[in-house]
């Protein structure tokens, strides 16, 4: 009888010790020592567990998020394959001389037969980050962020090295800076719920567009709404931009419609930058719906998007609202603010026959001009754009930082938690953060044209997930893979883009 199954079997390969799956990834190792990522964990971080160094930790879990793992048990996938592992111990002890290769190998009882810290090691890691202290300063139904201890402060510093790098090597003067939280749903114990009636964590980002980088990440709690000290939020991220920046522009949803940002940026009380242009949604108030209805209709303009090119009339309008917040009223010196409707008519639903019609609540704001009903959107600024221009201009922040969200949630390991204690989940998200940013730094500044626009999916399957075996002859190491060449010329173009970035020798003199 002939048997349904494919001609083929697996069996266990013994000599298998040079083989590895990922033959791309130290190419992200290479990048880190590049964008100065390496020194920065060097000096930033002296932890206490024994015999791992921070560097090796971190760039473990950096490496996991690139090539995928979600949880703190996936290291064993890195560490049973056994030709990355191999790599990883010659890069652990390159440069040394024998005296300095004994001494790193004495820091373990036994001996290092490991290449990455095995997941008890790295829970036991993370866990230091965890702030127990500042646990007992929470209160029952009040929104708290817990103060940072000094190792996860110090977590938080080495970001600066990617940014630096990124400025660096892409000089730009205008930093577009767009603050949103996200919602990372858990089932953790001890994770509290968010608006949204599930357990949850809820960080917020502030995502800097020119470079395509998280400048500020800040881990919160569930219950923590967006808006909560986000003025805060904003001037630490305002701390850590370089040199050169000399205008910041800010794009916000509704929670940052506050009166101290809103003042904080047009007064110009930033000592460094003085007034801050911005466009930040409104929540809409049965004030501002008076405002809108006083509106005549000869004021209203089509709003027009940019289409591959051609400029495309959409099925919203745009005006000008004469609107002044009670707040506002109440100084003679405070700045001008300019307020935008949009507008968008909503179509009648047909009635159907000896079916009563339901009124329904709409989840979103309304208003009725002339006997038709309209979806409203509204819109607070300091910038003098023509209105058409700066709405399309702010709602470039959905397309950026919300796909940030995703990645981080979807791509990498920012979807799942480690650990029932904040400061452990904090450390994740943090050196999750770090993966995102390098990933960045990768695409932009190294990666071939064509894949500067790539997802992880894409670069995994292309760059990463690479099947390789690694040689040493003649005291050099070798990475061979196959692909007709191709696969090897994009890697060796790869090193060439970051050998660059760092000054070192062209890859012939290697």
């Amino acid at each position: 009888m002939k048997t349904p199954l494919l001609p083929f079997q697996y069996i266990n390969g013994e000599n298998s010790c040079s083989l590895t799956s990922f033959a791309g990834l130290p190419l992200y190792t290479e990048m880190a020592i590049a964008s100065g990522l390496f020194t920065a964990i060097e000096k930033e971080l002296q932890s206490k567990i024994r015999g791992w160094k921070d560097l090796q930790v971190i760039m473990s879990l950096i490496l996991l998020n690139i090539a995928g793992g979600d949880c703190v048990d996936d290291i064993e996938r890195f560490e049973s394959d056994r030709g990355l592992s191999n790599l990883i111990l010659e890069i652990d002890t390159h440069g040394m001389n024998r005296q300095q290769r004994r001494a790193y190998e004495r820091r373990w009882r036994k001996g290092k037969t490991r290449a990455f810290p095995s997941a008890s090691v790295i829970r036991r890691y993370l866990e230091q980050f965890h702030n127990e202290e500042e646990e007992k300063c929470r209160k029952k139904g009040i929104a708290f962020i817990p103060a940072h201890n000094e190792l996860l402060q110090s977590l938080i510093n080495v970001q600066c090295s990617l940014i630096n790098c990124a400025q660096k090597n892409n000089d730009s003067d205008v930093a577009t800076l767009d603050q949103d939280a996200t919602l990372s749903a858990t089932h953790k114990r001890t994770a509290l719920y968010c608006y949204e009636k599930h357990k949850a964590y809820q960080p917020f980002n502030t995502y800097w567009a020119e470079h395509g980088l998280l400048l500020h990440s800040e881990f919160r709690d569930g219950n923590v709404p967006a808006g909560f000290e986000q003025l805060r939020v904003l001037q630490e991220s305002l701390q850590r931009l370089p040199l050169g920046i000399k205008k910041v522009f800010i794009r916000s949803d509704s929670a940052g419609c506050q009166k101290d940002i809103l003042r904080y940026s047009a007064r110009g009380d930033d000592e460094r930058f003085g007034i801050i242009e911005f466009a930040i949604a409104i929540k809409i108030s049965q004030a501002f719906k008076k405002a809108v209805s006083l509106v005549d209709d000869a004021a209203w303009n089509p709003i027009y998007k940019e289409v591959d090119g051609m400029r495309i009339k959409t099925n919203q309008e745009w005006a000008e609202v004469c609107f002044v917040p009670n707040w506002a009223a109440c100084c003679k010196n405070e700045p001008d603010y300019r307020h935008i409707a949009i507008r968008e008519k909503l179509k009648k639903q047909p009635e159907l026959d000896g079916i009563e019609p339901i009124q329904q609540e709409l989840p979103f704001p309304t208003i009725h001009i002339n006997q038709a009903q309209y979806k409203l959107f509204g819109m607070v600024t300091n910038r003098t754009l023509p209105g058409n221009e700066l709405i399309n201009w702010h709602r470039e922040r959905c397309g950026h930082s919300e796909k940030a969200h995703s990645i981080e949630k979807s791509d990498l390991a920012g979807g799942k938690f480690p650990s029932n204690k904040f400061g452990a989940n904090a450390a994740w998200w943090q050196i999750m953060v770090l993966a995102f940013n390098l990933n960045s730094l990768m695409k932009t500044l190294i990666m071939p044209k064509h894949m500067k626009t790539k997802r992880l999916k894409a670069l995994r399957f292309n760059v990463i997930s690479i099947a390789g075996r690694f040689i040493q002859h003649a005291r050099g190491l070798f990475i061979k893979v196959d692909g007709k060449n191709k696969t090897a010329n994009l890697f060796n173009q790869i090193r060439r883009g970051i050998y660059q970035l760092m000054n070192a020798p062209p890859l012939e003199a290697i």
